[in-house]
């Protein structure tokens, strides 16, 4: 879950146009489209009015490109656009990122423009002003203003720990609305009568560089649990071979905890040891993971890493004996290549065995 925070005036925008891929949207059907699904990119979608907010929008963007990196199914993505009924009362745009598993579509990312209530509330229920940002401005502004200037010596032995509330809320009056006494409603919900003796009227001249504001939230939240399930979900594929089912679960090379297993044909004439020792050098490479299986028939092993995800598989044979190089076998459709231990060795350390493959 991220608080991201804004400046409504000049929030984050996006090139949206670097993806043009259009995605699947449900938008509310009170808005201006017509109630059902469409097709439409993420920038056509915020330029039609359907997504309400850049920010909103880049970070729906963000979240597709992730879940589709992940391994996610792109065609059983979708993103529903919450209803006015369903909406919070603060928030002008949420959405729901819902993915098609075995169970129907289920929401699993939620993403809101919450605008300022939060940092509202905050400043509200605990008395101070301080949850703001600065908006600096391009060039410096002349400003000739009639203020009330608080006479300090009064307020401040009057009010005692709420005098600097006091003091910011008559900064924000404007004079030609004074009428006497002014009843004022403090940040922290104190109310307070203020006389015009508290106060002198003044005319200054000042060079305002920026202003505080209350910075707006665009909040996404991940149900990273259900996210799993699905990634499992899409993954997993059941198909036959020679006769008997056989499981693939074809993860993501970026995602499989397992990068690599390595596999001595045999035990005997140094493949165990050559196996061994590729096996101790890849797993020193920073965030690289291989496993060493060394059971049953080349083919039950095959079947093994495939079952739980593994993309590559590196079979140590008489060969490698003699001129130091393996084969690798890519798990999706078991195409196999050979290439040295040293290029193994490098590409597995920059996650570029791909690259290897015709």
């Amino acid at each position: 879950e991220l608080e991201y925070f804004i400046d409504p005036e000049n929030p984050p925008i996006d090139d949206l146009s670097k993806n043009q891929e259009d995605v699947l949207m449900i938008p509310d059907p009170e808005n201006e489209f017509k109630e059902g699904e469409y097709r439409i990119s993420f920038h056509d979608s915020l330029q039609k009015g359907m997504i309400r907010h850049p920010t909103v929008a880049s970070i729906l963007l963000k979240t597709w490109e992730f879940l589709v990196n992940l391994g996610i199914n792109k065609e059983k993505i979708r993103f529903r656009q919450h209803t006015v009924a369903e909406m919070a009362h603060y928030a002008t745009d949420c959405w729901d990122c819902e993915i098609k598993g075995e169970y129907g579509w289920i929401e699993c990312v939620g993403i809101a423009n919450r605008t300022c209530h939060d940092l509202e509330s905050h400043q509200k229920q605990s008395g101070s002003s301080s949850l703001k940002a600065w908006r600096a401005f391009d060039e410096p502004r002349k400003e000739r203003r009639t203020i009330l200037s608080p006479k300090t010596a009064i307020i401040g032995p009057l009010f005692k720990g709420d005098a600097r509330l006091v003091i910011e809320s008559l900064e924000k009056i404007e004079v030609r609305k004074v009428t006497w006494p002014i009843e004022l409603e403090l940040i922290n919900g104190k109310n307070v009568e203020i006389t015009q003796e508290m106060i002198e009227i003044k005319e200054v001249e000042t060079s305002i560089s920026g202003e505080w504001f209350t910075p707006h939230i665009i909040e996404p939240a991940f149900g990273i649990d259900r996210i799993i399930w699905h990634l499992l979900d899409h993954s997993y594929h059941e198909t036959e071979k020679e006769g008997e089912k056989y499981t693939v679960l074809r993860l993501n090379d970026h995602v499989c905890p397992i990068d690599a297993v390595i596999l001595p044909l045999f035990e005997k004439d140094g493949m165990g040891v050559i196996a061994r020792d590729v096996t101790k050098r890849a797993n020193s490479i920073n965030g690289t993971k291989v496993e060493i299986d060394t059971s049953k028939s080349i083919g039950r092993r095959y079947a093994r890493a495939d079952e739980i995800g593994v993309p590559w598989t590196v079979t140590i044979d008489h060969i490698t004996t003699e001129d130091n190089t393996v084969t690798i076998r890519r798990r999706d459709d078991q195409t196999q290549i050979r290439v040295t231990i040293e290029e193994l060795l490098v590409n597995l350390a920059r996650k570029s065995i791909t690259s290897l493959f015709p």
